[in-house]
């Protein structure tokens, strides 16, 4: 596995993303998005959905031009047709326009839908932590964790980050309802490398420890019946206000050839901050269990990859970055955009 100089990578995702006609500033909104995933150690969100993204594109499903169609349904209720654009580009733009509106209002919210893929929720969370305000972020998936007690695939993923501001360093959860994401399933599979038997079940509802196997079967919720309930409950609140399609009817975050359907929504809260990081100090600094060098406030571990990677360089899975390479020096066929559907 190559250990690739971040700058160099940075140059070479520039390249492809150029390759396929995305305009600097969105395309800017997308690398930073991918690098920061490999940055925290999430290459489930990381430069491996690049490919995924570009064929997208070519095959007419994502439209790398939009940033959306915004309509307020109230005057802290912005309700976003992404129109197939990428799924960062389109968050961005809509958490701008609510953050604006939250300092006006104390609480805006953005339900977004046919929208593509956000990737990484911590990433938005940390942004508008930085800013002062507090963020909760929800996005729902393909169905692909079994209800608690089932075999088959029913529910999404289901993440939700909270970004707080705070003294010092920033507070920003980021987790997924399943016990994994399908990207960290896709990720192994890249890498040859076994699952945990617990984390999945094959088609015929059984364990596995093989994620080709899992990736056609379903993954498990976190924590039993208490990731299932706040999976089930997230998708119904996301669907509900997003408009978005449901359960089995939802496409388009793991393929190239469907319109994305999930739904996305964001929380943005504005108002008096309280002094967080002497407490968050005092977790960090409580006596570590036996089999732990310490203890971590969420975002903390994320951080520390991040440093390392930046002086270190990153790890890339051979397939992956010789693909990227590829991409940097291929040029999206004009005939590739005849297919496109999306309206800017």
């Amino acid at each position: 596995m190559p250990v690739v100089p971040v700058p160099e990578v940075r140059d070479v995702v520039g390249k492809a993303l150029a390759q396929a006609g995305i305009p600097s500033e969105n395309a800017a909104i997308q690398l930073e998005i991918l690098l920061e995933a490999e940055l925290r150690g999430i290459p489930s969100h990381g430069l491996l959905r690049l490919d995924r993204i570009i064929q997208r594109i070519a095959n007419g499903v994502a439209n790398p031009h939009t940033r959306g169609r915004f309509t307020w349904r109230s005057r802290g209720f912005l309700s976003v047709d992404g129109q197939m654009g990428l799924g960062p580009v389109v968050a961005k733009a809509a958490l701008d326009a609510i953050q604006e509106r939250a300092r006006e209002t104390g609480v805006a919210l953005a339900a977004v839908n046919n929208s593509n893929h956000i990737g990484m929720l911590g990433w938005y969370a940390e942004k508008v932590a930085a800013t002062g305000q507090i963020l909760i972020a929800l996005s729902t998936s393909e169905a692909l964790v079994h209800p608690w007690g089932g075999r088959k695939a029913l529910i999404g993923t289901n993440p939700i980050a909270i970004g707080v501001p705070a003294e010092g360093e920033l507070f920003v959860m980021d987790t997924a309802t399943s016990i994994v994401s399908m990207g960290e399933i896709h990720d192994h599979a890249h890498r040859g490398a076994p699952i945990p038997s617990h984390w999945a079940l094959d088609s015929n509802g059984s364990p596995t420890t093989d994620p080709v196997k899992a990736k056609n079967g379903a993954i498990a919720p976190f924590g039993g019946a208490k990731g299932y309930s706040l999976g089930l409950a997230f998708e119904l609140l996301v669907t509900s206000l997003a408009g978005s399609a449901i359960g089995t009817d939802v496409r388009g975050t793991l393929d190239a050839t469907e319109v994305c359907n999930k739904g996305d929504l964001f929380i943005v809260i504005d108002g008096p901050q309280a002094h967080l990081s002497a407490y968050l100090d005092i977790i960090r600094s409580t006596e570590p269990a036996d089999g732990f060098e310490r203890v971590l406030v969420p975002g903390d571990r994320a951080r520390a990859c991040r440093e390392k990677y930046l002086v270190g360089g990153l790890p890339i899975v051979d397939e992956v970055w010789e693909r990227l390479q590829v991409l940097a020096k291929t040029p999206l066929l004009p005939q590739q955009h005849t297919n496109q559907r999306a309206h800017v």
